[in-house]
């Protein structure tokens, strides 16, 4: 994985913040810590960031350590919504919502179903739709 970006979300580093510890998890993503007291000098331009509709987390820590992240509202919110429903449905609208207010490079499909929890693969029973004329 490329050391510039932000883990499994793939976001550059916040340019604006220095020093920063990289952090390997688990899975082999990268995540960049930043200092507590540095984190917290810079939530000004941060939530500039998060006004221009920049998404970017800020992960700060001691010792290197990722212990808290800082995400826009809207992110928040959208996490709440898919880890509380259980059909999908609401958390789905969300995100797609979200993506058409926020004009950004386009996204691959695999990776739009993949934050969905989507599988492209799976078979899908559609015995019980409509059939076309």
């Amino acid at each position: 994985m490329d050391n510039s970006r932000h883990g499994a979300l793939n976001l550059p580093k916040l340019s604006f913040m220095a020093p920063e510890t990289e952090h390997l998890l688990p899975n082999g993503d990268r995540v960049w810590v930043h200092p507590t007291a540095e984190a917290a000098q810079h939530l000004p331009n941060l939530l500039e960031l998060f006004r221009s509709g920049a998404a970017e987390p800020l992960i700060f820590g001691d010792a290197g350590q990722p212990e808290a992240v800082v995400i826009p509202f809207e992110v928040w919110r959208a996490l709440v919504e898919t880890a509380t429903d259980e059909e999908g449905f609401d958390s789905s609208y969300s995100i797609v919502r979200h993506r058409l207010k926020n004009s950004q490079p386009s996204i691959p499909i695999e990776e739009v179903a993949a934050e969905l929890g989507w599988d492209l693969d799976e078979d899908i029973d559609d015995s019980d739709l409509p059939k076309p004329k």
